[in-house]
């Protein structure tokens, strides 16, 4: 059988979920469908692109050096059917819940002053690499240690830890707290889209109990609704406030980088002056 796009998106899915589940339920298609896709184009290629040995689904070698040719292909397909992109080219910026936070208003508005023929599109895509390695965005705001493959970083700035914690539970009455106060009870880990994890904790006092959820919004919901505390970046309390939510600063934790990141490959031009322009507004608020 030929290969068409739809083999590659079903991949590229598969390769940001983590999950044959999950890429079915975000390409509203059925799972033996998805799995029939993949497995159609490994076939194709003769090489296994997914390794489904381990409990957890990883990309193999040969999946992974497949995946950048793959994103890559998909977003030059689809550039060429926006009649948009004929007349300018927009600049995607990906983030995950809080771009660059107090920052972002200035970003935005210096941008639209000096950059006025490419737009620049804010995009909340809540994966990892804020769909950076699924071609959606051109460049991504991410927080946090990335090690993933084909991918360039370089640090804009750093923003303190705090803790997030149930607006009318006893950790709220406190005006600082440590990582060990978080832990007494169950921690909140958002691990689609968030920076924290256990690693975080010292190897002997980790938190006993931890609830996962799969984007920002639940992540907040848990912590109001008395399930547990987490842990962010200073810029969450800024762009993410909720009555039921306290953020209180947190003394022993390791500030968070933020990074701007952007593919290897075929980079959109305007990604040097992106880069410029988010140090310069950082540097220069008070």
């Amino acid at each position: 059988m030929s290969i068409e796009l739809r083999h590659l998106r079903c991949f590229l899915a598969i390769a940001e979920e983590s999950s044959v589940t999950r890429a079915a339920a975000r390409l509203n298609l059925t799972q033996p469908s998805v799995s029939r896709s993949l497995a159609a184009l490994e076939r194709h290629l003769g090489t296994r692109l997914v390794d489904r040995s381990t409990h957890h689904l990883a990309l193999t070698a040969e999946g992974r050096a497949f995946r950048d040719k793959a994103a890559a292909a998909v977003t030059a397909f689809d550039e060429a059917l926006d009649a948009g992109r004929l007349l300018r080219t927009p600049l995607r910026l990906g983030h995950a819940w809080a771009a660059l936070g107090a920052y972002t208003t200035p970003l935005l508005r210096r941008w639209e002053r000096e950059h006025p023929r490419t737009p620049l599109e804010l995009l909340r895509v809540d994966d990892r690499t804020a769909g950076l390695t699924g071609g959606r965005v051109d460049a991504a705001v991410l927080r946090g240690p990335v090690d993933t493959p084909g991918l360039v970083t370089a640090l804009l700035f750093t923003e303190a830890r705090i803790a997030a914690v149930t607006a009318d539970g006893p950790l709220a009455a406190r005006a600082t707290l440590t990582l060990a106060d978080v832990a007494t009870g169950p921690v909140v880990l958002n691990t689609v889209s968030g920076m924290t994890t256990p690693d975080l904790w010292p190897p002997d006092a980790r938190p006993a109990d931890t609830l996962t959820v799969g984007n920002t919004d639940d992540w907040l919901t848990a912590i109001a609704a008395g399930r547990g505390a987490g842990v962010s970046a200073a810029s969450t309390a800024e762009l993410h406030a909720n009555p039921g939510v306290a953020y209180r600063p947190l003394t022993d934790a390791p500030p968070v980088p933020v990074l701007l990141a952007w593919r290897a490959t075929s980079p959109h031009p305007a990604i040097t002056a992106l880069l410029t322009l988010a140090r310069q507004v950082a540097t220069a608020a008070p």
